[in-house]
């Protein structure tokens, strides 16, 4: 059973931080793409980050020079350092992974239960 588990959100003023976890178990964590999720009330769900097992990433323009996924294998984490925060990024963000190099979430077989981020302005 594998098991994702996102914690550090919260509510921020416009320009805040803050800094998103996502603890895996119960897999080949090293191994896998971890991808960073977000979805606003009444918007689709789109991708924000990924980082591959080897550590390349990759992140959407929206969020580019702003945020910054990284990961800890020994401690089986992925961190999503989030700044310059701004209203629209307000969503709950998710973590996935897969065994894949994919941006796309139908290849992301795990999902965490999310991360509630808001932002004032």
């Amino acid at each position: 059973q594998v098991l994702l588990v996102e914690s550090g959100g919260g509510l921020v003023q416009a320009g805040g931080s803050l800094s998103l976890s996502c603890a895996a178990s119960g897999h080949t964590f090293s191994s896998a793409t971890i991808g960073w999720f977000r979805q606003a009330p009444g918007d689709q769900r789109e991708l924000v980050a990924t980082i591959t097992s080897r550590g390349g990433t990759n992140y959407a323009a929206s969020v580019k020079g702003r945020f910054t996924i990284s990961r800890d294998n020994a401690k089986n984490t992925v961190y999503l350092q989030t700044n310059n925060l701004q209203p629209e990024d307000t969503a709950v963000y998710y973590c996935a992974s897969t065994l894949l190099w994919s941006d796309s979430e139908k290849e992301y077989d795990y999902w965490g239960q999310g991360t509630k981020v808001t932002v004032s302005s």
